[in-house]
C-alpha cells in the first residue's frame, strides 16, 4: 500500500485548525443495537464513534501497536492519540453500561 486510503478531518472550529488523521484500515459503517432478554431491540439515544476513534482503537488494541507507533501511523501526537482512545473507551463503556446503541459514523 502506497499510502492511506483517506484522511479524516473534524469540522471547522475557531483557533488552530485540526490536524488531519490518517485512516489506514477500513472503517465499517455499522450500527449495533442491544436487545433485551426477550430479543426486543432496546431504544435509546445512540452513542456515535468517529472514524478516528475506531482507527485508534484498532491500531492500539487489535494491531497491538504502542501509542507512539499508532500516533505516528495516524499522523498525530501521542497525546492526541491518547485523548482519542480515551474518548472512544469512555463511549463504549457508557453504551455497554447504559444499554445504548452504538453507531460508527462514516
Amino acid at each position: 500500500m502506497h499510502g492511506p486510503p483517506w484522511v479524516w478531518r473534524r469540522g471547522c472550529r475557531r483557533g488552530r485548525p485540526p490536524k488531519s488523521r490518517w485512516i489506514w484500515g477500513p472503517v465499517p459503517k455499522l450500527t449495533f443495537i442491544p436487545v433485551d432478554e426477550n430479543g426486543v431491540e432496546v431504544q435509546g439515544e445512540p452513542i456515535v464513534l468517529t472514524p478516528d476513534e475506531v482507527e485508534a482503537l484498532r491500531l492500539v488494541y487489535l494491531e497491538d501497536l504502542t501509542q507512539d507507533e499508532a500516533a505516528a501511523k495516524m499522523g498525530v501526537s501521542r497525546g492526541t492519540l491518547w485523548r482519542i482512545v480515551e474518548a472512544a473507551r469512555r463511549k463504549l463503556v457508557q453504551a455497554l453500561v447504559e444499554g445504548r446503541p452504538i453507531i460508527i459514523a462514516p
